[in-house]
């Protein structure tokens, strides 16, 4: 199953805001259509959004008289994560080549989030393997928001790794956090989990760092939606707290995302801009109100975790332990993972 595609000259995409309740395809013939369901969240991720930014490119070619202000809409729908700027910029440079240019580079895009993520799973299993040995009893993972494929074109990054483990009799369990305000890790990584039959429980969001010290995982593994070149990390909030609480246990945490997310441009954390949500999300509930109504809330939708509190990076093209002080600048990329056949 796909996350996102190009279907019949538009957008296909599952809308997540339906799930776990109903899996529903949206069909996306406009660029503010497309620009709409990013915002509202039916499409989330780095890699998926990589992905809706570069096919939102050839629907403004298409559609659009004038098609450089789509494009300059469509990268401004979402501020934190790179991958939609960069999925815009990559097929915007095609536009003077006409429609099909445009298109070929967006399904290119499309189909290489697919290859990384199946080795992204490679290279975390192959990590955690190292970290944690083979004792026979399996692995504990600990996971914060949703980073499976509903996050990218199939698979995903962390939750992609945890899909390995589970495809290789590796994973004990997953515990996934329920991610307020919008429950993504309940609403979607437990309908993915369950989807693959991995053995998993919710918890909520303030147990993690406190069963972290009891000793109830064996790793952390979180997504990206930017990773600035000194390390710094950005991912849903609620990330960082996990990093505290790891770093505190003494258990590995690690952020798998792919090449796409590493932004070398932004020096430190100190520099991504962290998206300011509406208030509405904190204080209901799918309509229903938890809060007075005179209540107002802050509402940060991404926390920045510092690179000294993270293990590893793990990405499509190679693992950076800045646990032993390598850097994105000291490692280079290398090669993708095989899949054993």
């Amino acid at each position: 199953m796909r996350t996102i595609d190009w279907v019949d000259d538009g957008i296909e995409l599952i809308d997540q805001t339906l799930l776990p309740e109903r899996c529903e395809t949206l069909r996306l013939e406009t660029v503010d259509g497309l620009i709409g369901a990013i915002r509202r969240l039916s499409v989330r991720g780095a890699p998926a959004l990589g992905v809706a930014g570069a096919l939102g490119v050839a629907l403004a070619v298409a559609t659009e008289r004038d098609p450089a202000d789509a494009i300059t809409r469509l990268r401004a729908a979402r501020p934190t994560a790179v991958n939609l700027a960069w999925g815009v910029d990559e097929a915007a440079r095609h536009v003077a080549e006409g429609f099909p240019a445009v298109l070929r580079r967006a399904l290119a895009i499309r189909d290489d989030d697919i290859a990384a993520c199946r080795s992204m799973g490679e290279y975390g299993t192959a990590l955690l393997t190292g970290l944690l040995g083979e004792d026979g009893t399996g692995i504990r993972i600990m996971t914060v928001c949703n980073t499976g494929g509903l996050a990218a074109v199939e698979r995903g990054t962390a939750l992609g790794v945890v899909q390995t483990l589970h495809e290789r009799g590796r994973l004990a369990e997953a515990l996934a956090l329920e991610t307020r305000p919008l429950l993504q890790g309940a609403r979607l990584t437990a309908w993915e989990l369950g989807r693959m039959g991995a053995p998993y429980r919710m918890i909520v969001d303030s147990a993690g760092p406190f069963l972290l010290a009891r000793g109830h995982a064996d790793a952390v593994l979180i997504g990206a939606d930017r990773i600035a070149a000194n390390g710094d990390t950005a991912n849903k909030v609620g990330s960082y707290a996990l990093a505290l609480g790891a770093r505190r246990a003494g258990v590995p945490f690690v952020v798998v995302a792919p090449e796409t997310t590493v932004d070398m441009a932004t020096p430190s954390g100190a520099e991504i801009a962290i998206e300011d949500r509406p208030a509405e999300e904190v204080v209901t509930l799918r309509e229903l109100r938890l809060a007075p109504h005179d209540a107002g809330a802050i509402n940060p939708a991404f926390d920045v975790t510092p690179h000294d509190l993270i293990t590893a990076i793990v990405t499509d093209r190679r693992i950076v332990r800045l646990d032993r002080a390598e850097t994105l600048a000291s490692v280079p990329p290398g090669p993708r993972a095989a899949m054993p056949s």
